[in-house]
């Protein structure tokens, strides 16, 4: 629909006219403009959000990591983010500082998405395959103060490779790296167990926290506003180098809730999340879809494995699954596909790439998923833009 110009109110305030005369205008003045819905807008932050959730759902299960053996109620799922996010303002952490998270699927990666939303840090997303090159342009490009990182993902060792760009972390005090390479980095985290020189271990900035940050928490997550900036995304590169999306709190939080709406999520869904996280499929699409929902997140391994993943919905009893085609084509042939019970799946979203119709078919025929829907979009609209 043309916008009328004649109609025009202020710099802000585009109005369009409808077919019956009555006028599309902006919602409280904000800069956009859009047609009826029905699925209204949330004016919310991904905190705000997230509160509401824990508050309707708090002792039902919010998050099943099946290859770490964890699961979280929504209550410990707060708990443990309020601990991470009191743990970042103890490291000197302020709104609007870029926290790089370099991980497959594991349970620190969820934790890590929600802290750093709740003090109004900005996540930024780091592909797990990245070599050298990428790692340094990643960090660089944006300016990343902080890095959360796995110790390791199938070859890749990530924290080999973070003291070949830093070699000063190794005489350094944790927060306090001067790296050449990195100017920026000052804190590196590091997942597991273990302790590496120069970086804090992740479970220690859990517990570092006093009462005077937790006081604080509330009082930041109140201040922040929906169209703040809260996520950066790289884009795959297919025609230059990664540019870094900028995702705002009513980005992702809208986009999550209108893809699980499409697939009528509710609370006793149990969704099944393969894709990775660092992926808005994995991140906007099902983390923050499911806690618009109160649904249950199902994480079957830290990289896909057609197996774990078939084993997480049939043992979880999971009634949603996500997937790009290549994954449903692996389920499909693993060589125990049909000693599965796969029964309790009723729906999922497939997107990523084209969906060949046979594909579709075996998934609605023989997975039971006959609410299956396609999604298409892209990085930078957080990510879906069509859905059917």
């Amino acid at each position: 629909m043309p916008i009328n110009l004649d109609e025009l109110k202020n710099a802000t305030s585009l109005r369009g006219k409808r077919e019956d005369g009555s006028f599309i205008a902006p919602v409280d003045g904000t800069a956009h403009v859009s047609g009826e819905r029905s699925v209204p807008l949330l004016n919310l932050t991904i905190p705000a959000l997230f509160a509401d959730t824990v508050g309707k759902y708090g002792t039902l299960d919010a998050a099943v990591f099946v290859e770490q053996d964890k699961r979280f109620t929504w209550e410990e799922l707060s708990d443990t983010v309020d601990a991470l996010a009191a743990g970042f303002l103890v490291l000197g952490l302020e709104k609007g500082d870029r926290v790089g998270i370099w991980s497959p699927n594991r349970w620190e990666w969820l934790v890590t998405q929600f802290a750093t939303a709740r003090i109004g840090l900005i996540l930024v997303n780091i592909n797990p395959a990245y070599r050298l090159v990428e790692l340094e342009y990643a960090l660089n490009r944006v300016a990343c103060r902080a890095l959360v990182t796995a110790a390791k993902f199938k070859s890749s060792d990530y924290l080999g490779m973070i003291e070949t760009l830093a070699p000063e972390i190794a005489q350094a005090a944790p927060g306090k790296l001067e790296a050449n390479r990195l100017p920026a980095l000052k804190i590196v985290i590091r997942m597991d167990e273990e302790s590496s020189p120069g970086m804090f271990n992740f479970a220690d900035v859990l517990a570092m926290a006093g009462r005077d940050e937790h006081d604080r928490l509330d009082r930041i997550s109140d201040g922040l506003k929906p169209d703040d900036a809260i996520n950066i995304q790289f884009t795959s590169g297919t025609t230059g180098a990664p540019k870094g999306a900028t995702l705002t709190h009513n980005n992702i939080v809208n986009n999550g809730n209108f893809v699980t709406a499409a697939i009528r999520l509710t609370v006793d869904d149990l969704l099944c999340i393969p894709v990775p996280l660092y992926h808005c499929f994995g991140m906007s699409m099902g983390t923050m879809g499911c806690v618009t929902k109160g649904a249950t997140m199902v994480f079957p391994s830290e990289g896909f494995d057609a197996g774990a993943t078939l084993k997480a919905v049939a043992t979880e009893r999971c009634t949603a699954l996500y997937g790009v085609p290549t994954m449903f084509v692996g389920l499909l042939d693993h060589p125990e596909f049909a000693s599965f019970d796969l029964t309790s799946l009723r729906t999922g979203i497939m997107a990523g790439s084209p969906c060949p119709i046979e594909v579709m078919k075996k998934v609605v025929s023989l997975m039971h998923m006959a609410e299956v829907t396609i999604a298409y979009g892209m990085t930078e609209t957080s990510p879906v833009s069509f859905q059917s």
